[in-house]
């Protein structure tokens, strides 16, 4: 049986144990990148593909009929097309709470960045600004404390709940949005009621077409002017030209981003621009500690083996 895993690379960088995947699938071929062109020839035959961001259409699921499982190292589905695998009896399994320690460590490595102004301070005293003072450097960047201030939270799943907890272990009010489909669960707010009273907002919710550019110039201008917004979500939840906008005119505190709407940013991005101080963009890595990428693997073999006996572990279409 013919496997392929068409871009390792973005999982391991040379320091993964890759034998739960060898045992659940001997033979697999490892391809540490493929480009979009070279995708069809290399599941050609395959009934196992695995990918993290390589797109999985329904055009190559037609042309592929021994295609049985695609297996995704991310929670995000967004490039596989699941109706078509349900249409075709593909098996899809993604998977989850995996690197839920590793994202809560980087929502707060960004958020005490910005709150205590850690890059500022530090080009300051570089250039030699301690010095000139003579004595106690003033804190011109005002320093918060994370106590007392209140965390919106969009999308409760395993990690907007372990950012929840972080954040009740530093002091913090935390308040969950409801879903975008309208549905109401108690002690939760509709997004625009809970934008207006928060001062960090972190994003944990997949990106669909219904949350698409869910966070605009218009959800944005609610928002606090010192607020703090934080995406380790999907980039395009994010108005990336109304975010940038938001920053350079002062209508927020500040960001930290740590996904784009293009991966990588082949066409630039209004977030990279470099007169945005505030703002702190990363290269899709929250999730990218070495325990959460062994992880990874390991639930993504377990999951692939249960599909292919016919099971429903992971399973999202």
């Amino acid at each position: 049986m013919k496997s392929v895993f068409l871009d390792y690379a973005t999982v391991s960088h040379g320091d993964l144990d890759a034998a739960p995947l060898e045992r659940a699938l001997p033979g697999i071929v490892l391809y540490g990148e493929t480009a979009d062109a070279e995708v069809d020839a290399r599941i050609a035959g395959a009934a196992v593909v695995l990918a993290n961001k390589a797109r999985l259409t329904r055009a190559r699921m037609a042309a592929h009929g021994e295609l049985r499982v695609i297996g995704l190292t991310s929670t995000g589905t967004d490039t596989v097309d699941l109706d078509a695998a349900r249409e075709r009896g593909v098996a899809v399994v993604n998977i989850r709470d995996y690197c839920t320690a590793s994202v809560v460590q980087h929502v707060y490595a960004v958020l005490l960045a910005l709150t205590h102004h850690l890059r500022e301070y530090d080009r300051a005293l570089k250039a030699g600004a301690w010095e000139r003072a003579g004595g106690y450097v003033r804190p011109e960047q005002p320093v918060r404390e994370l106590a007392g201030r209140t965390l919106g939270v969009v999308g409760f799943g395993v990690l907007g709940q372990g950012v929840a907890r972080m954040a009740e272990a530093f002091g913090m009010r935390v308040l969950v949005a409801n879903r975008v489909d309208g549905t109401q669960e108690p002690g939760r707010l509709d997004l625009a009621a809970l934008l207006p009273v928060v001062d960090v907002l972190s994003l944990h919710c997949p990106l669909t077409a219904a949350t698409h550019h869910l966070i605009g110039a218009r959800e944005l201008a609610l928002m606090r002017r010192d607020a703090i917004l934080i995406n380790t979500a999907r980039g395009g939840l994010v108005d990336a030209a109304a975010l940038a906008a938001a920053l350079r005119a002062g209508r927020l505190g500040g960001a930290a981003v740590d996904v784009l709407p293009e991966e990588p940013p082949l066409h630039g991005s209004p977030l990279l621009a470099p007169d945005l101080a505030n703002l702190i963009v990363t290269p899709h890595l929250a999730w990218a500690a070495r325990e959460a990428r062994q992880r990874a693997l390991e639930q993504l073999a377990a999951h692939v083996s249960d599909a292919l006996a016919g099971g429903w572990r992971g399973r999202v279409a």
